[in-house]
């Protein structure tokens, strides 16, 4: 009887486990991983990619603990930065710790886990794009005239302690252009554009990455007509052209003058007086 009962039970199972598979059930795909990222070197987010759910309800827990430790943690919160992400806050972020992160997802058929993510916070940090871009032409009555962009950095970022250094990139071309044209600025919030056409209209973006990170996305575009008077040319500095040209050829025309004087001497020397023995020039001049 026992040996019926085992038959039977078995028989049931497998014949589940048949329908299950014709239902397309199955257990969950392995979930991926693909990025940590923070804004700031406070705090930071991991997203993860899931894996085929088997046809069932699938439910995915992220768990980590840091490097040199064993107690593992669930993450504090999977609402903050959207679906399939977990948010970690201030409290919960370390600088110079390793995380060793996996997700674990799990339904009826049983789980999966995804390869560890070894996170290094400081070497996450991708930063907001700056904010308040601001464009202005200016037109001095004696320098060339250039495009003034301004901008400030990313809101959640703490640049005024030095907690975090960032460093700018502009990009800007005429609106109907296909390049762009790019120029690094360093660490100010400001720059200064000479060479433009005049009657344009340019589109003007700005980015920022950290000393140690990847650079933010670019920043919201602005444009800026550039006016049909605008300058290209520096009138000082043609002055300047200008006046040290006359002296090269003035110093050219006065060397060439000295030597063809010389030239002519060498041509046409002078005529010797005369040199009669027992002639006395002096006798000439008295009578």
């Amino acid at each position: 009887m026992k040996e019926n009962g085992a038959s039977t039970i078995a028989f049931t199972l497998l014949l589940f486990l048949h329908t299950s598979l014709l239902n397309g059930e199955s257990p969950p795909g392995k979930p991926v991983i693909f990025k940590c990222r923070s804004p700031e070197k406070e705090t930071f987010t991991c997203w993860w990619k899931p894996g085929t759910d088997g046809g069932l309800p699938t439910n995915y827990t992220l768990t980590y603990h840091k490097e040199g430790e064993t107690i593992m943690h669930e993450c504090p919160d999977y609402k903050t930065s959207g679906p399939n992400s977990c948010y970690f806050s201030k409290k919960h972020t370390s600088i110079w710790t390793i995380y060793i992160i996996t997700v674990n997802a799990t339904n009826r058929w049983g789980s999966s886990t995804s390869d560890p993510r070894y996170v290094d916070v400081t070497y996450i940090v991708e930063p907001d794009p700056p904010v308040n871009l601001t464009l202005e032409v200016k037109q001095p009555e004696d320098r060339k005239s250039f495009l003034w962009i301004k901008w400030l950095p990313p809101t959640l970022v703490d640049v005024r302690s030095g907690w975090l250094t960032l460093q700018y990139e502009i990009r800007l071309k005429p609106e109907k252009a296909a390049e762009w044209e790019t120029h690094f600025a360093g660490q100010q919030t400001q720059f200064k554009i000479l060479s433009l056409y005049p009657g344009q209209k340019y589109l003007v973006q700005v980015r920022c990455k950290p000393d140690h990170g990847f650079w933010s996305a670019w920043g919201q575009e602005s444009t800026i007509q550039i006016p049909s008077d605008f300058s290209t040319k520096d009138t000082t500095t043609w002055i300047f052209v200008a006046i040290l040209s006359a002296v090269v050829c003035l110093i050219m025309i006065w060397a060439m003058a000295l030597k063809g004087s010389r030239m002519v001497t060498c041509i046409f020397p002078p005529i010797p007086g005369p040199k009669i023995k027992g002639f006395d020039s002096h006798l000439l001049e008295v009578s």
